[in-house]
């Protein structure tokens, strides 16, 4: 929490908060609405890939209970410190469900590393699309997420798990991980273009690639923090402000929030039909 909000701090102190309240004035119910049917269709994807790799590793969910559940994560992800507390819920509670704890967390962690990667592949390949000035920068970070990476997939647990039960799913969740990985762009570009932003579409996609990337990292406050930083960072680096970066961050920040809103209705003591647990 103390990473996020000195990011935040930092960025009030140098751009004032007037970013902050424009990102807030300028977002709008049309932006709202796309962000809630994107949200569906990326959630869908994201639960059938999770679906995917918890039947892999022998504690199968099934789609609807990992769609509730999925929806349930962002929620939390988006309202608790750190961005990731959702998903521990999400491994923990299917775990226990299924007998099996360490498969159960296993089985999420991949679902998002898996998110992750595509995520980063699609960045490495929308480098080019860069402005020339955070080109080399942007590749250098992308370069030691793929290593580290792949220094991860070498080592001999998780070789033998992708060898066993995952080896016969990767392609569909590759797939369900780019789709997924779309959607959360395309409801980026929606927040530039309400934030007025008028640069082509292609350069703002690779931009949204690297704040994505960024926002992923654990050390937010209900998902603000290194997302607005990371946003600052590209968005002057472009030359199109550090200010207009904060305010897209802002109303994709928004945007977000109101996506997860659904999710309110898997909580517990919520309609029986989509409050109940992921093995029923």
């Amino acid at each position: 929490m103390a990473a996020g909000v000195a990011i935040l701090v930092v960025l009030v102190a140098r751009l004032g908060a007037q970013p902050f309240l424009d990102g807030l004035a300028r977002t709008d119910p049309r932006a709202l609405v796309v962000a809630l049917v994107v949200t569906a269709a990326t959630t869908a994807c994201c639960a059938r890939r999770w679906s995917l790799l918890a039947t892999g590793l022998g504690v199968a969910v099934p789609f609807r209970g990992a769609y509730r559940s999925c929806y349930r994560a962002q929620l939390l992800n988006a309202s608790l410190p750190g961005g990731v507390l959702g998903d521990l819920h999400r491994g923990y509670r299917h775990g226990q469900d299924a007998g099996a704890l360490g498969r159960g967390l296993r089985s999420v962690v991949w679902d998002r590393v898996s998110g992750q990667a595509a995520q980063a592949a699609l960045a490495v390949a929308a480098v080019p699309l860069l402005p020339p000035a955070i080109r080399g920068w942007a590749l250098a970070v992308l370069v030691v997420l793929v290593v580290v990476g792949l220094a991860v997939l070498a080592a001999a647990p998780v070789r033998r798990e992708l060898a066993s039960g995952l080896r016969g799913v990767w392609p569909q969740v590759l797939l369900l991980s780019v789709l997924a990985a779309c959607g959360h762009v395309l409801v980026f570009l929606v927040a530039a273009r309400t934030a007025g932003l008028t640069e082509s579409t292609p350069r703002l996609a690779a931009l949204a690639l690297l704040v994505l990337l960024a926002s992923a990292v654990p050390v937010s406050i209900a998902g603000w923090g290194p997302r607005e930083g990371a946003a600052a960072w590209v968005f002057g680096a472009a030359g199109l402000g550090a200010a207009a970066g904060v305010e897209v961050a802002v109303v994709y920040g928004v945007m977000s929030l109101v996506a997860t809103l659904p999710g309110l209705l898997t909580l517990e003591g919520g309609p029986a039909w989509v409050s109940g647990r992921t093995s029923s």
